[in-house]
């Protein structure tokens, strides 16, 4: 394996003709996409920018996205990501701490970089639209720069959800190979019969590794929608008879709460993947019956490429984020790295003390980062060397079973500490999603003078379905242990999200 680019060019040769973007009225084939990545990296070296220097894609899912990211890594280049939904404040952070020299973004977005532009190293601004994309693009076939598998190709930055982001260091090597292998995730492969619903966000890596590159790599089609529309999205899926989707669990809960939902025909989708978070069990129950489609659950982080557990098909457990895929290896251990103990199978009951079977996941393998960008410290924490390997620390609290199916608890810094006993947020949510007023929820520990913690629900409540404070309280109370049951639950209109559908948690304790 060379540069990541080459990929898409081996697949521009295998399939030239056959459509590799759809958007709107506009297809490119791969022969297109192929000559207007290499238009892009002529346009980055007529300019001086090549091999490490940084190139920050600052887009929603548009064909202009992939020509960058592609461009950017043949020039032998470093692609800088950037929520599209980001303001001049969020983006300072970004450009300043990855350096980069480029950046092609939306005309409405040039006025927030052009703010913090003296602060930066920004030299380039590439407006999409009006022309300026296509005039940035330069002539000739500028080949593809050569890179070792452990050179940097990406550098995208955590949500943020918990403090500032941080740069996480991708190589060509984490990202081929995860995107190999998700992939074959799917059953018989992905290939060109394949079309993928682009409706994850390409500057996160669920988007950018699993549907965009998983796609591209395979001769598939793939659908990028710019903005997330529920309606649009079932839409596009009958209308295309599209074969693939993956989303967050908040895209299926919008799905499941559209009042025509049922009217719409998914019979076409052979996969639908839900990961970035637990998907509660009701709502993956409702979709499954609404649509007569299987949800099968993974797991992964930005730091993992993304994916390290998926559970294929014929071989799911409901409530499990699966098996880890092949090439990674997994353990859950605790504060001393010893391994916990496995359940014979799970999920655990509801009687059993989940503290006695849970600890951290861990994880290894080609996919897994370098490092944080120039954040030793954070490294340090994130690490351990151990039995010949080096275990990232997923920071998430979950058990693993005998049949090597992991489940995922809750993350170590949302577990709630009340009067002693711990109370994982997820598992109150999962129970008040089962409750006919609740469209959403979130659970926190918010601050208590005798306790230290209490656990607070905050509530969106399904339209026109009546329900009050106390009897959501009583519905917990008789389903769970004392503790557990979230004393205060307040109702608001949503949650904070981030763009891919992550609760900001620490906003809802901010409130307090």
């Amino acid at each position: 394996m060379a540069n990541l680019a080459t990929t898409v060019g081996d697949t521009a040769d295998d399939h030239p003709d056959e459509p590799a973007i759809v958007a709107g009225e506009r297809t490119l084939t791969y022969d297109d996409l192929w000559e207007r990545i290499g238009g892009f990296a002529a346009g980055l070296d007529e300019r001086g920018v090549g091999t490490d220097d940084r190139v920050a894609v600052y887009l929603p899912n548009l064909p202009q996205f992939v020509t960058a990211f592609h461009g950017t890594l043949r020039a032998g280049g470093v692609v800088v990501p950037m929520n599209p939904q980001y303001k001049s404040r969020e983006i300072r952070h970004l450009l300043d701490d990855s350096e980069s020299s480029v950046v092609v973004t939306l005309p409405d977005l040039v006025p927030f970089v052009e703010e913090v532009r003296e602060d930066t190293d920004v030299e380039h601004v590439v407006a999409v639209g009006e022309g300026e994309f296509e005039s940035f693009l330069g002539d000739g076939d500028p080949g593809v720069t050569e890179r070792d598998d452990d050179d940097l190709a990406v550098q995208p930055y955590t949500s943020g959800t918990t403090g500032t982001p941080k740069g996480v260091r991708l190589t060509h090597r984490n990202l081929a190979s995860n995107a190999e292998m998700a992939a074959d995730l799917v059953p018989d492969g992905i290939g060109p019969d394949d079309s993928q619903l682009g409706v994850l966000p390409l500057f996160h890596i669920y988007g950018m590794t699993v549907t965009m590159n998983g796609a591209l790599f395979s001769g598939a089609t793939y659908y990028p929608l710019p903005e997330w529309d529920a309606q649009q999205a079932l839409t596009l899926v009958e209308d295309e008879s599209l074969s693939m989707m993956h989303g967050v669990p908040a895209m299926y809960n919008d799905v499941i709460n559209q009042p025509n939902a049922e009217e719409y025909d998914l019979s076409s989708l052979r996969l639908a993947g839900v990961g970035g978070g637990g998907i509660p069990i009701e709502v993956l129950r409702r979709f499954e019956e609404l649509f007569d489609a299987t949800i099968y659950e993974g797991y992964g982080l930005t730091e993992t490429s993304p994916i390290t557990h998926f559970n294929t098909p014929g071989e799911r457990r409901v409530g499990s984020i699966g098996r880890s895929i092949e090439g990674v290896h997994a353990r859950v251990v605790d504060d001393d790295f010893d391994a916990v103990p496995r359940v014979e199978q799970g999920p655990v009951d509801d009687e059993d003390d989940l503290d006695d079977v849970t600890g951290e996941i861990v994880v290894a393998g080609p996919n897994v980062m370098d490092g944080y960008a120039g954040l030793p410290e954070a490294n340090a924490e994130a690490f351990t060397e151990a039995d010949g390997r080096r275990w990232f620390h997923t920071g998430d609290i979950g058990y693993w079973d005998d049949a090597d199916y992991f489940y995922v608890v809750d993350r170590k810094k949302h577990t709630i500490n009340t009067a002693g006993y711990n109370v994982y947020p997820r598992e109150v949510e999962e129970l008040l999603f089962e409750h006919d007023a609740v469209a959403d929820v979130a659970v926190v520990g918010v601050p208590d003078d005798r306790r230290g913690e209490t656990v607070k629900a905050f509530v969106v409540p399904v339209p026109g379905v009546e329900a009050t404070p106390d009897e959501l309280r009583e519905f917990c109370l008789a389903n769970l242990a004392e503790y557990k049951h979230p004393r205060e639950v307040e109702f608001v209109d949503e949650l904070p999200r981030t763009t891919t559908g992550k609760v900001q948690k620490f906003e809802l304790r901010e409130r307090e």
